[in-house]
């Protein structure tokens, strides 16, 4: 039975850290990154500052109202713009131009020099480090290597049609939880895209969507949705909320739930009142940073009585239980005996990301 099932990527892509390297040089830098919304930076000047890897950039909004990304890389001496010593991500303001605290380097915000203090250096002779930036549903995403030349609607695919009628681009951020979870960014986004193990795992959000635990999860139809217990709706400890469905949403899709995760590391699941968007970043082989932004619609949030506690509770418990069986996963690998594991045929879709993978290898090789 074993031999006729597929195999996953081999140990040593979960657990050594030069391969690691290579694969974030190969996934991560080329790829189009999703760093959060739109929203956290509103007004001109307004920046988001977040590290990657070994690197760390700016997001800001410029005067025109439009995004742009550099490097957080003063182009004198090299002194980060924004100091980030003890921080993954910052937000801020600049102001009307960006300032280096080193030596007083001054930019605007396109990022080209405005005045270099008490040197004849001439306006605009040189520029911040850019990195692409483009926005979709209120995401922003950024691109440090641009080798691939694919456009963002080209990286996201047609996921994007699926969930058309969402209105993510006018939701806003209610809450947001930060995690930490001791394990490779592939085994989150593996255990994320498939519901094998959510009988075992999720009893309570089985209580709610009672077809994520019938035969695995083997029959899941995520184009069309997920459908909740009879009198249940949402993603919430009783499948209800007094919160109203998002405009706009077809019949089935106001009671079932979805789900789409955009590689590298955008997941979204989608209920009919809410949004959970998780944002995943590696910050080594056995270690990864993820953010969960709860989405509601401006006109719930504005309600005296808003209180997004039912969702944020629920799914923190679930997260809480993706991340300890995670890391679990995590350990057991590294047992001497664990050379590869197996993808149940109801995993299919933990597949597209072994293959994802491996083009990307391939690509950057």
């Amino acid at each position: 039975m074993l031999e006729s099932l597929e195999q996953t990527l081999p140990r040593a892509s979960y657990l050594d850290a030069d391969l690691y390297r290579r694969e974030y040089d190969a996934v991560f830098r080329p790829g189009w990154v999703c760093v959060g919304r739109a929203e956290q930076v509103p007004n001109p000047g307004d920046y988001q500052g977040l590290r990657l890897g070994r690197e760390s950039v700016l997001v800001l909004r410029h005067e025109d109202g439009e995004l742009r990304g550099f490097y957080n890389v003063c182009r004198h001496r090299g002194a980060e713009l924004v100091a980030m010593p003890d921080t993954d991500m910052r937000y801020g303001s600049f102001g009307r131009s960006i300032t280096c605290p080193y030596h007083a380097w001054n930019y605007h915000l396109d990022g080209t020099l405005r005045a270099a203090p008490h040197l004849p250096v001439e306006p605009g002779a040189t520029q911040l480090h850019t990195v692409r930036v483009d926005e979709w549903g209120g995401f922003i995403f950024i691109c440090l290597d641009d080798r691939r030349g694919a456009t963002l609607a080209e990286a996201l695919g047609p996921g994007t049609d699926r969930i058309a009628n969402y209105p993510l681009a006018e939701l806003r951020t209610g809450a947001s939880i930060d995690y930490r979870v001791g394990a490779n960014w592939k085994v989150i986004l593996e255990n994320y895209n498939e519901c094998y193990h959510c009988g075992p795992v999720h009893p309570e959000l089985c209580q709610v969507v009672p077809a994520f635990r019938q035969g695995g999860g083997s029959e899941l139809d995520w184009d069309e949705g997920v459908p909740h217990r009879e009198g249940a709706y949402t993603f919430t400890a009783t499948g209800t909320t007094d919160r109203a469905p998002f405009p706009g949403l077809s019949g089935t899709e106001k009671t079932h739930h979805k789900g789409e995760l955009f590689y590298p590391n955008l997941m979204v699941s989608l209920a009919m009142d809410h949004v959970a968007a998780f944002y995943v970043w590696p910050e080594s082989v056995a270690e990864t940073r993820v953010r969960c932004d709860f989405l509601f619609h401006p006109s719930e949030l504005a309600k005296t009585r808003f209180d997004p506690s039912d969702a944020v509770t629920f799914w923190d418990r679930v997260n809480q239980q993706d991340w300890q069986i995670c890391e679990s996963v995590q350990r057991g690998m590294q047992n001497p005996v664990f050379e590869r594991g197996y993808y149940a045929p109801m995993e299919d879709y933990s597949l597209d990301l072994r293959r994802y993978i491996q083009a990307c290898l391939d690509e950057y090789h």
